[in-house]
C-alpha cells in the first residue's frame, strides 16, 4: 500500500524573489525562484504535497510607483489589482521554476497558480484606523494633495517622508480552499493566497468586491493551513533558525519553541515587528487555531528541517 502523503503550506518570504538590493528586474527575480522552488521540489520527492504562499509587498510598490508615475497618461491600478498581478506573475515565475525543476528530475509533477481571494470583514474596526504603509515616500505637500483629492489616508513614517497607509484587516476565509484542495488531490503543486491573497469583502447580497487593504501574509497563511488540516505549516525566512538575542554577543538560536516561551519573548519584543515577529504570531494563530506542527527555516535547509536537523519547530500541547 502506497502511504499517505503528508499536507504542508510552505510560506515563502521576500528573500524568494529579491535576495539583495539593485537585483530587483523580473530576471533577476525569476533566477531567485529557480534557487529557492528547488526546495520545495525537495519537499515533493519526499512524500510532501505542498501549497506554495509567498509575499508580495515590493512587487506590490514596484506597481503602484509605476502608476503614480504615468498617471498623466494611463490610469491607475487599485490595490487589489496590484494584488492581482502579482499573484500571476510571482506565480508564474515560481510555477516555471518548479515545472523544469521537475522535468530536470525526470518528476512527472506539474505546477499550478491560483488567484487567491481572502475574504475580510467589512467591519473590520482596521479600516478605521489604516496603520499599512504602501508605496512610495512623498513630501507633505504632495501627501496632503493625494488625501484631499484621493480619499487617502496619509502618515508620516519615521522621519523617512510621508507614505499612503491603507488598512490590515483580519483574514476571514480564503475563497478558494476548496479549488486548491482538489489541485491537490489531483497531484499539483500549487501556487495560491499570494500576498495574504486579494482582499475582499460580501455585500448585503453576499457578492464580493474588491477592498483597499493588504492583508498580512502569514496570517492568511496560518488561517490556509488549519483550514485545510496541513500537517506542517512551515515559513521559509532568511534566517535558519528563530533567535532571542538577535544580533547580540549573547544571541541564542533555538530549536524548539514552546506556546508558552513564544509568547513571553513576544511581550519581551525579543523579535523585530516588521521581521520575526509577524512569523512567530502567524504560527502560534496556526497552533490555536488547531494546527499541530509548524516551522521555521531557511530554504537551503528546509529539508534538514524536517528531519529535525534545524530549523525552529513549534508543537501543539
Amino acid at each position: 500500500m502506497t502511504p499517505k502523503r503528508k499536507l504542508a503550506v510552505v510560506a515563502v518570504g521576500g528573500n524568494a524573489l529579491i535576495r539583495e538590493k539593485g537585483k530587483e528586474s523580473l530576471p533577476d527575480q525569476y533566477a531567485a525562484a529557480c534557487i529557492t522552488m528547488p526546495h520545495v521540489v525537495d519537499m515533493v520527492q519526499n512524500g510532501w504535497d505542498v501549497i506554495v504562499t509567498h509575499g508580495n509587498g515590493p512587487q506590490v510598490g514596484f506597481i503602484l510607483r509605476r502608476s503614480e508615475l504615468s498617471a498623466h497618461e494611463l490610469h491607475t491600478i487599485p490595490l487589489d489589482y496590484c494584488g492581482s498581478n502579482t499573484q500571476g506573475s510571482i506565480g508564474y515565475m515560481f510555477q516555471t521554476a518548479l515545472q523544469n525543476e521537475f522535468k530536470c528530475r525526470g518528476m512527472p509533477n506539474q505546477a499550478v497558480t491560483v488567484v487567491t481571494q481572502t475574504l475580510v470583514d467589512r467591519n473590520d474596526p482596521a479600516f478605521q484606523n489604516p496603520t499599512k504603509p504602501i508605496g512610495s515616500f512623498m513630501d507633505e505637500k504632495t501627501a496632503l494633495q493625494h488625501r484631499d483629492a484621493d480619499g487617502w489616508s496619509v502618515m508620516e513614517d519615521a522621519g523617512r517622508g510621508w507614505r499612503r497607509v491603507v488598512a490590515s484587516p483580519q483574514p476571514v476565509r480564503i475563497l478558494q480552499q476548496d479549488a486548491i484542495l482538489k489541485l491537490v488531490g489531483a497531484g499539483f503543486t500549487v501556487v495560491g493566497v499570494g500576498g495574504g491573497g486579494i482582499p475582499v469583502v460580501e455585500n448585503d447580497r453576499g457578492e464580493v468586491q474588491g477592498v483597499e487593504a493588504v492583508i498580512d501574509k502569514d496570517l492568511a497563511s496560518a488561517l490556509f493551513a488549519a483550514k485545510i488540516k496541513a500537517d506542517l505549516f512551515l515559513i521559509s525566512t532568511e534566517v535558519e533558525k528563530v533567535a532571542v538575542n538577535f544580533n547580540k554577543p549573547n544571541v541564542q538560536w533555538l530549536d524548539k519553541l514552546s506556546v508558552e516561551d513564544a509568547h513571553k519573548y513576544l511581550a519581551e519584543g525579543q523579535f523585530g515587528k516588521g521581521s520575526m515577529e509577524p512569523k512567530v504570531k502567524a504560527v502560534l494563530n496556526f497552533l490555536a487555531w488547531g494546527g499541530q506542527k509548524a516551522l521555521i527555516t531557511n530554504p537551503d535547509n528546509m529539508l534538514r528541517a524536517l528531519r529535525g536537523e534545524t530549523g525552529t519547530h513549534f508543537e501543539n500541547g
